[in-house]
């Protein structure tokens, strides 16, 4: 028997939005969103935007809108060629009417610091990025470059916790924590068993090279996770989302 998944295209937004909100209770929530092809790569050709297609868009641009926090690696900033995180008129409008800021901070990790403060991400922010970081990077003359365009935190002496960063964001009011990679700041999530959600888009394509995985890095066991939806979109495309069983 064929069984297909509802259509993303006949969901309203709220029909959308109230789907990624089921089974998520108040208080900090770790998600993370990635795209993969059908034998594991997270990216083609270097990068992920040629996989996914217009629904897989549409749901990222929502879960953006319902987050008060992006949180992304410095390497994937780069690589993904991110500007500032602005959203669109009507996700503003969205998040006045709940009682939420126009956009959500920009949160980068980079334990080297190896950001340009000058870049469009930190001069061109509607509100002030955050720079999640070691003790030992902020004091150095690097950190003390972004301060003056961010907000540089220290999560660690020499490398960067992810539960101290976790808890960092989260001593700000940032509960609603939406994380896009990339593998390697993925794979430390695992590991430290921080990851509440998993949406994962799945591109009908094969790689066929040496792709990334979406992640990177071990993690001392498996962590189970319990299938919450799976949406088809555009393409044939499959938006399926994973939350933690604990």
């Amino acid at each position: 028997m064929n069984v297909l998944p509802p259509a993303v295209a006949e969901l309203s937004d709220d029909d959308l939005l109230a789907l990624y909100a089921a089974d998520v209770p108040s208080g900090a929530w770790l998600r993370v969103n990635f795209v993969t092809t059908l034998d594991g790569s997270a990216s083609a050709a270097g990068t992920t935007g040629s996989l996914g297609g217009p629904d897989d868009l549409r749901v990222f641009d929502l879960l953006r809108r319902v987050a008060d926090v992006v949180l992304v690696a410095a390497g994937t900033v780069r690589d993904e060629g991110y500007g500032p995180m602005v959203l669109h008129d009507a996700d503003v409008a969205w998040r006045r009417a709940h009682g939420k800021p126009d956009h959500p901070v920009f949160a980068l990790v980079s334990g080297s610091l190896s950001l340009d403060p000058a870049s469009r991400v930190f001069t061109e922010a509607p509100v002030r990025p955050i720079v999640l970081t070691s003790a030992t990077a902020a004091a150095s003359a690097r950190g003390a470059a972004l301060a003056a365009v961010s907000d540089v935190v220290p999560c660690g002496d020499d490398t960067v916790d992810p539960a101290l960063l976790r808890d960092a964001l989260v001593s700000r009011g940032l509960t609603t924590i939406h994380c896009e990679g990339g593998p390697s700041f993925f794979g430390a999530l695992v590991a430290a068993d921080l990851v509440d959600e998993l949406t994962l888009t799945v591109d009908p394509t094969l790689e066929g090279g040496a792709g990334p995985r979406i992640t990177r890095g071990s993690s001392p066991e498996l962590r189970r996770m319990r299938p919450a939806h799976v949406l088809r979109g555009a393409g044939d495309v499959l938006l399926t989302r994973y939350i933690r069983a604990r």
